[in-house]
């Protein structure tokens, strides 16, 4: 019987449609932000040495790492067919170990031991010091792999490497597979239908009744600052929420989660566009500017932190729709009321609460949501918290009304009065639907797709504009 060579893959790219490496770092800044920045400071020149101490960190859920189901459906038909299936990768020893037993592939597995960074050369002569020159077959997806390649019976390879081609010019058995990234995935990552709440940079404007190009252009371009600078916290947030994520019955399909999307290719994307909207904002007036550093700073805590402590997550939603409101008042350069602010923060708890309670009506079970501080428990609670920030702004509401602000840009009182009635009903409704599970994950995402809800909230703003007398103003009469 003629021995078969043995199939040998590459991890990160390859058998996995992401990268260890990066997977550590992101696990380790969610668990010790603190430990994990001194580790890839003090061993940035050392990979070896870094993917040791950042395995060590934050545990890794491997069996939960996607895999690239081609190379996974040939390393399963291999192994029924009898052939020794090993994986080789410049990852930790102690993952790649784990990830073979795992998937039932050989005990044998060529990793980075913290001393030696088992990458392209030092591969290469691993595998020939174990099998031999031709002794194998290598599956890779980089021109790292090229020296592997040199080395193996026959190449693999996965996704398009341009320089891989030479061995095909030199006579050499090629395999493509599957493999690689699209933009759209990408550009699903940055979330654009969350830009939408970007909207709420008109509000000052709105309230302030400044209806001229002076004002509006400088808050579009605000807007354009804010899609982008909340794009690139997305993706952060994504980045730190991987294992949560793929725990999750729908955003384990997020391009990161899946793997539709490198993790190095995200990280490169938030910093072009955390560069694009502070640039934007240093171009319109440094409050602005500030305004944005405030938002992508408190977004970040958010995401590293304070999206797990039970209430002070929904009080962290509410600041930053709240700072939204407060940025379309710098953009533009209008004045913000205290009375504005007061009035819509309790709103924002409100739907933070609804938020959640969607979450919660919607999961599968009695534990506390992956990556948050709630259960199914907890609703009753977030229902009485929604219930005061219902009350609380219609409070405001009224006092604003009968303000010397408030008298002075809507005259008449008594409409302003017929406004809070629609403006209830709308709050309301938005808490019936999130107990219920009625809605989207994002009650503003939500608000702004539900036609009911606009009709609603046009008759509250119609309502406003009567009060404050624009109707006779625009159109006479």
């Amino acid at each position: 019987m003629t021995d078969v060579k043995p199939l040998v893959l590459d991890v990160d790219g390859t058998f996995l449609k992401t990268d260890m490496l990066f997977e550590t770092f992101w696990a380790g800044l969610g668990h010790d932000p603190g430990a994990t920045l001194k580790a890839t400071l003090a061993n940035f020149t050392r990979p070896e040495r870094l993917k040791a101490e950042l395995a060590a960190i934050a545990p890794l859920r491997t069996d939960l790492l996607p895999v690239n189901s081609e190379v996974a459906d040939l390393a399963l038909r291999s192994r029924m067919a009898g052939r020794e299936v090993v994986l080789a990768s410049a990852s930790d020893r102690s993952l790649v170990a784990r990830l073979a037993e795992e998937y039932g592939l050989s005990d044998t597995v060529f990793a980075s031991d913290g001393e030696i960074n088992l990458k392209g050369a030092a591969k290469a002569g691993a595998l020939v010091t174990a099998y031999g020159e031709r002794g194998f077959d290598y599956a890779g997806d980089s021109a790292a792999d090229i020296p592997v390649w040199e080395q193996a019976e026959n190449a693999l390879v996965v996704g398009r490497v341009n320089s891989a081609r030479a061995l095909t010019a030199e006579g050499r058995n090629v395999v493509e597979l599957d493999g690689g990234w699209h933009p759209a995935a990408l550009l699903r990552a940055m979330r654009p239908h969350q830009w939408v709440k970007n909207v709420l940079l008109f509000l000052a404007m709105i309230a302030a009744h400044r209806f001229d190009l002076a004002t509006l252009i400088p808050i579009v371009w605000g807007i354009v600052a804010f899609s982008a600078a909340a794009s690139s916290i997305y993706i952060v947030n994504d980045l730190l929420d991987l294992e949560a994520d793929r725990l999750h019955p729908t955003k384990c399909r997020r391009p990161f989660a899946s793997g539709d999307v490198p993790i190095r290719v995200g990280m490169v994307a938030f910093a072009g566009l955390a560069v694009l909207a502070l640039g934007v904002a240093a171009a319109l007036n440094w409050t602005f500017f500030g305004v944005v550093v405030l938002y992508m700073v408190t977004s970040l805590a958010y995401s590293l932190k304070l999206k797990r402590m039970r209430w002070v997550d929904i009080a962290t939603l509410a600041a930053l729709y709240t700072i939204r409101v407060v940025a379309g008042a710098a953009a533009g350069q209008v004045d913000v009321s205290i009375y504005m602010l007061i009035f819509i923060f309790p709103i924002f708890i409100t739907l933070g609460c609804v938020k959640r309670l969607t979450e919660l009506t919607l999961a599968t079970s009695d534990e506390r949501l992956p990556g948050r501080g709630y259960g199914r428990l907890d609703r009753g609670d977030l229902l009485n918290v929604a219930g005061l920030g219902i009350a609380g702004s219609v409070l405001i509401f009224f006092l604003y009304s009968v303000s010397e602000q408030g008298r002075t840009l809507y005259p008449t009182t008594w409409i302003l009065w017929v406004a809070m009635i629609p403006m209830t009903l709308w709050l309301v409704r938005m808490v019936l639907l999130g107990w219920f599970g009625k809605q989207d994950y994002d009650p503003i995402v939500f608000a702004m797709r539900d036609k009911f809800g606009i009709g609603i909230l046009m008759i509250t703003l119609s309502l406003m504009f009567w009060a404050a007398g624009l109707w006779s103003q625009w159109f006479g009469g």
